[in-house]
């Protein structure tokens, strides 16, 4: 096969911001639905997503796409498809995970074991055996079901993308690595601003504007499982998507990013999680207190995850915490503020009404991103 449709999930709310990465990356978008984008693209393509997206959740591979509202209509749609153009005769191919939304047939574990089989009967009349050895390569299959359409596709990156590698020392109620990084995408921050997050926990928000800054792309130190599908993918994209990311990276810059928390342990994880993402020399970490925060430059940065109080104790604390937010902000000159929150009361607690205000889906709960935007600094005159 010479072109590929991918599909790639991510938050709810985000799917603007993928589609800008796929389409800066040379590709073509088919097709943008809740929480998935398509597009078209050739091997290389799929080394290229995973290594540099960095707002998907995951690059699928699109098998086939059919509609069943019956088990029998199910196996006769997935045997159907080429599978031998896909997977070769000692390929190890499972289900790994079927959604059902709105459809007749809702049960996962059966969806994956009619799947399963109907496949395995597929490749053994393909390659003309008895039995399917299963001794190779592992070819895990992700399946939608909305409506009855069923989506079928190959997970060409095993664990999640968030998972960058960087992160081992972790905080409670962390941010993912990848809704970290769309929420940056979201602001107008760039290199040459401050960028300041009070309440760091691992230092995800500073590590991702670092990683930013440097051009460094997200998966150029991680592994992939379709790197072992080499009769699918060639070796040689791999090496060529990774030499390409590395070759970008820009390691000599000035940057004034800082992460503060009160808590000195999460603190340490920051510091240690910059050091194993190679950004560590551009942030500064320090255990302060939100009341003590301030800057004498203008026209600098809050990104934020300030804690939700989802638990009893810590939500009779968030109005103080919010308002003392609101009023360390307020004496910050030209600052813009950005923050994601579950926290009803945000805004009243933090002083002013927000200038934008977008609703994101942080796994089950549902959050805001609260924008209060800062004027622009000058123009600077050509020299």
């Amino acid at each position: 096969m010479d072109r590929f449709t991918l599909i790639c999930p991510c938050h709810f709310g985000l799917e603007a911001i993928l589609k800008r990465e796929i389409t800066d990356l040379g590709y073509e978008i088919t097709r943008v639905e809740d929480g998935k984008v398509r597009f078209e693209t050739d091997a290389l393509g799929v080394a290229r997503a995973n290594v540099f997206l960095r707002t998907a959740e995951r690059v699928l591979l699109m098998a086939g796409e059919f509609t069943a509202a019956t088990f029998d209509e199910l196996f006769e749609g997935t045997k159907a498809l080429p599978w031998e153009e896909l997977i070769p005769k000692d390929g190890r191919v499972w289900v790994t995970k079927a959604n059902s939304v709105k459809s007749a047939l809702f049960s996962p574990s059966d969806i994956q074991s009619v799947m399963k089989k109907a496949i395995v009967e597929r490749l053994k009349s393909a390659y003309h055996t008895e039995e399917i050895p299963e001794t190779g390569a592992a070819y895990p299959l992700r399946v939608t079901l909305m409506k009855d359409v069923v989506t079928i596709a190959l997970d060409t990156t095993g664990e999640s993308l968030h998972k960058r590698g960087y992160r081992t020392d972790t905080v409670k109620a962390p941010l993912s690595e990848t809704l970290a990084a769309a929420l940056i995408m979201l602001t107008p921050w760039k290199q040459d601003r401050i960028l300041i997050d009070p309440f760091c926990g691992s230092g995800t928000f500073p590590i991702e504007a670092a990683m930013m800054a440097m051009h460094m792309a997200p998966g150029m130190n991680r592994e992939f499982t379709a790197e072992k599908w080499s009769s699918l993918i060639p070796k040689k994209c791999w090496y060529e998507a990774v030499n390409e990311a590395m070759s970008l990276v820009v390691r000599d810059l000035d940057c004034d990013i800082q992460g503060y928390d009160i808590d000195p342990a999460a603190v340490r994880a920051a510091k240690e999680n910059a050091r194993r993402a190679e950004v560590d020399h551009l942030i500064h970490f320090q255990v302060r207190d939100v009341k003590d925060l301030s800057h004498s430059k203008k026209y600098g940065f809050i990104i934020t995850n300030p804690p939700y109080g989802e638990r009893i104790a810590e939500k009779e604390a968030l109005p103080a915490l919010y308002r003392t937010l609101g009023e360390r902000f307020q004496a910050l000159d030209a600052w813009s503020m950005y923050l994601i929150t579950s926290y009803e009361q945000a805004e009243e607690m933090i002083g002013r009404k927000a200038d934008k205000n977008r609703k994101i889906y942080n796994g089950m709960l549902k959050t805001y991103f609260y924008s209060f935007m800062g004027p622009k600094p000058p123009r600077r005159k050509p020299e």
